[in-house]
């Protein structure tokens, strides 16, 4: 309890003092697009030399690419085209254009691009005849540090963007549904999206979420709202803050939050996608069924394309 009161306390500081600030903003790339843009960001990889040409020499594919700054990248995995499922996977803290494939530290399980292949070898396992794609989505900019990411001013940034590129997928395929999957400091950055989303957002998939924007899952109407949080993830020793400028408020892991809960195994705070892990599978069931432990397609929530929700 005072350690909890003396942190809020020393991040309120830190606020006042001009400690906290966001971290420099990257120019803002061209919004993600569809598949169109496939050729383009190809030659934009090849043009931005090593490793980047090697993604391009094998034939990798992405919505968008910007090395400048800490760089961006929406690489989709399936074939988006046909797709009537899809899952975006928004990264947290630190999480840069160079980790993209090596992942944060060097650790690969961090790793976006890791994630998203795991993610889909899942889904595929799950159901070989899915039209599932993956995107794994460094569409923003993440803070730079714990401190930085006490404040939400990157995760509004980043949901802006992904809300244009949510749009972009829902007027392409009107049909499909799509799971949002955010991990730490990028699970509020897919709740704030998914507060003003198009309707095709059935789901919203936390993992040792930081908060996603909302003091309860009521919040997002019809979208289902899932948390995991492993029993030694260091997310929760966070203290609940929330003041203008300041703190997320509630984890959608709290009970009294209200999310729909994810099994998860003690590994960490960056083992949720870890192949052969609860979790993983429960989120392949979450994009494929909308709903978990069912061993059937099932869906609570009926969309009817171009309608509000």
């Amino acid at each position: 309890m005072v350690g909890s009161r003396m942190f809020r306390l020393g991040l309120a500081a830190m606020l006042a003092a001009g400690l906290v600030r966001p971290s420099a903003v990257s120019p803002d790339p061209a919004p993600a697009g569809f598949v169109e843009a496939y050729p383009s960001t190809a030659a934009a990889l090849d043009a931005a030399g090593l490793p980047y040409t090697h993604w391009a020499a094998q034939g990798r594919r992405f919505l968008a690419f910007d090395p400048r700054g800490d760089g961006r990248a929406v690489e989709v995995l399936g074939d988006l085209a046909t797709a009537d499922r899809i899952a975006v996977l928004v990264p947290g803290v630190g999480t840069r254009l160079a980790d993209f494939d090596r992942g944060l530290g060097g650790v690969a399980r961090r790793a976006p691009a890791r994630q998203a292949r795991d993610l889909r070898a899942a889904l595929q396992a799950a159901d070989p005849h899915a039209r599932v794609a993956v995107l794994a989505w460094l569409g923003y900019d993440p803070p730079d540090s714990p401190v930085t990411a006490a404040t939400p001013a990157a995760a509004r940034r980043g949901a802006d963007q992904l809300g244009h590129h949510l749009r972009t997928l829902a007027g392409r395929l009107p049909a499909s549904r799509i799971t949002l999957v955010g991990h730490s400091y990028g699970a509020l950055v897919v709740g704030l999206a998914a507060l003003d989303a198009p309707p095709q957002v059935t789901d919203v998939v936390t993992l040792g979420g930081v908060g996603v924007g909302a003091e309860h899952a009521d919040r997002f109407g019809p979208v289902r709202v899932w948390a995991a949080e492993a029993p030694d993830d260091w997310i929760r020793r966070v203290p609940r803050l929330r003041l203008p400028e300041l703190g997320h408020g509630a984890r959608p892991a709290d009970a009294a939050f209200g999310a729909r809960p994810l099994p998860a195994a003690s590994t960490g705070h960056d083992g949720y996608l870890l192949p052969g892990g609860p979790t993983l599978a429960a989120v392949a069931e979450v994009v494929l069924r909308g709903a978990i432990g069912t061993g059937q397609i099932r869906w609570d929530v009926t969309v009817t394309p171009g309608t509000a929700r």
